[in-house]
């Protein structure tokens, strides 16, 4: 895995991106974005995500089902996950979770069914979970605690308190760290990564999808980490390649299977 930067969670599978997704993924190299992780959030997108692993060195994939997706899924999805897991280049499960927020989402007992099911997996498999977390942290933390023990991994676009995040900074967990970072309104999220300490902070974009200041709006992509990692640094008070260093050197430590590329 070469480059400074690493793009810890991104959906390049999205549509949003069907008109040049081949043009910018074959430019990330000379951008200095060492590898992406794209993350499925349904069975389809697993798929394609492992699709894009495969075509390109530099990007890695991680499977599973979103809890806004798991209305309709078909009973063996846990084996079909499975069998994609298998693939050499999926290095987590994931983007699996709550979300409370949407109401046309399935019930929150059924997303806890869903979500239980993949830390199972995710724990059988010996891979690290990416998390969704929405308006969810009591039942969150209850259940990473309880069924997900073992279990390792990031709690993607971290949005708890500290107290939240002190809880899972002892457990051994990651914190991504993305665009709502940049925002001026953002001051919580500021302040959980100030202080957060370094040797559990990974960098994100989550593309197409929450674009940093000066680009909030608009479609989002791995080339924009840099922004992420800019003003961390300035949180942090470090140099900006210290701290794209550090991030990277953290997401290989997240993903252990990075370290065979």
């Amino acid at each position: 895995m070469n480059g400074l930067i690493f793009d810890s969670h991104a959906h390049y599978d999205d549509k949003a991106f069907d008109p040049d997704r081949g043009e910018l993924l074959a430019a990330l190299p000379q951008n200095g974005v060492g590898g992406v992780v794209n993350c499925g959030a349904s069975l389809e997108s697993s798929r394609t995500a492992v699709a894009l692993a495969e075509a390109y060195p530099y990007v890695y994939a991680a499977v599973g089902v979103h809890p806004e997706e798991v209305k309709g899924v078909p009973e063996d999805y846990l084996e079909q996950l499975e069998r994609l897991a298998a693939k050499p280049k999926v290095v987590a499960v994931g983007e699996i979770g709550l979300d409370y927020y949407w109401k046309e989402n399935a019930s929150p007992d059924v997303q806890k069914r869903f979500f239980e099911g993949q830390l199972l997996l995710a724990k059988r498999l010996c891979l690290p979970v990416i998390i969704h977390d929405r308006e969810a942290h009591e039942d969150m933390t209850r259940l990473l605690l309880t069924e997900g023990q073992g279990v390792r991994g990031v709690l993607h676009c971290f949005s708890g308190d500290w107290a939240m995040a002190e809880t899972f900074i002892k457990a051994g967990w990651y914190f991504g760290f993305g665009g709502t970072s940049t925002f001026k309104n953002d001051h919580g999220v500021r302040e959980i990564l100030r202080k957060m300490p370094l040797d559990r902070i990974v960098f994100e974009t989550d593309s197409p999808y929450m674009a940093p200041v000066p680009y909030r709006g608009k479609r989002n992509n791995p080339l924009y980490v840099k922004l992420v990692a800019e003003m961390a640094a300035e949180v942090k008070g470090i140099p900006v390649l210290s701290m794209m260093e550090i991030a990277t050197k953290n997401s290989q430590n997240l993903f252990p299977k990075l370290k065979s590329y």
